[in-house]
């Protein structure tokens, strides 16, 4: 059987995470993952990538099916998640080609299933009880820890900590929404880390988001706003350097064994109703 300790749930152009991988479809009670996961090694940690997207970009970020991404992952015995994604920076500061490892998120989605635990009967027959998750610090404190060192280890000053507001999508903001988003103090905006990061804690996962900031939002510069094809462009041009911080973060991770955050434990011994692979 494949398996995997460490998952990488890749964003918007970044499909190509691992060379010489194996391709594994993995089924799932809440349907298929955006795609196959596709198993490899790097620096001797076994490490499952999915595209979150789809290989060919096909799903939109209110389609992904957050839900069957994260049980698969786990399925194959990942119990580490990292979440790079493209983000719109809410401050002047944080302009096209920063890297910030958020601690705190916001969540404004409006149609998205962001729980495991909702007492609806699962095709399988089993029934989920009603668990209400601590989710205080969304992100596992190991892993900013270590993607922080990993950057820096690069020179590549990462902004340690952040708010990252997840909206809707596929559209961008409106110049009077990022305006507002600014003004809350929040640090970037995106469309993908939530549900992402709660179903990951519902799953006892450790999450670790970085994003990479492709452009100023529409409400921290005067020009026409962001386009797809500039988000693409500048996400291609510092691929290179995220991968290798990365792949610096995967090697230096803790062993699945060896987890000592509050995420291993986040359901405390819960009664859940089902059975987590």
């Amino acid at each position: 059987m494949h398996r995997a300790e460490i998952g990488v749930i890749g964003g918007s152009g970044f499909y190509s995470f691992l060379d010489n991988v194996t391709e594994v479809q993995v089924d799932t009670p809440y349907g298929a993952p955006s795609d196959s996961l596709f198993l490899g090694d790097i620096a001797g940690r076994k490490v499952a990538f999915l595209p979150r997207h789809g290989r060919d970009h096909h799903l939109p970020p209110h389609r992904i099916n957050y839900r069957a991404n994260l049980w698969a992952l786990r399925s194959v015995g990942v119990r580490q998640v990292l979440g790079p994604c493209a983000v719109g920076g809410l401050r002047a500061e944080y302009g096209p080609g920063t890297l910030l490892v958020p601690d705190q998120l916001v969540d404004r989605t409006k149609s998205r299933t962001q729980t495991f635990f909702d007492g609806v009967p699962r095709p399988d027959g089993a029934v989920p009880d009603v668990v209400h998750m601590t989710f205080a610090d969304p992100y596992c404190p190991a892993g900013r820890r270590v993607a922080v060192k990993a950057a820096r280890s690069r020179d590549w000053e990462p902004v340690d900590g952040g708010t990252l507001v997840v909206i809707e999508g596929p559209r961008f903001s409106t110049r009077a929404e990022s305006l507002w988003h600014a003004a809350q103090g929040w640090s970037v905006v995106g469309m993908t880390g939530h549900p992402e990061a709660v179903l990951a804690r519902e799953l006892e996962l450790c999450y670790t988001s970085l994003t990479l900031v492709t452009d100023l939002d529409a409400g921290a510069e005067a020009g026409e706003g962001v386009s797809h094809e500039e988000v693409l462009r500048v996400f291609a041009s510092n691929v290179d350097r995220l991968r290798t911080v990365l792949f610096d973060t995967v090697a230096e991770l803790p062993v699945n064994g060896e987890r000592h955050c509050p995420c291993a434990g986040a359901l405390g011994g819960a009664k859940t109703g089902i059975e987590l692979p």
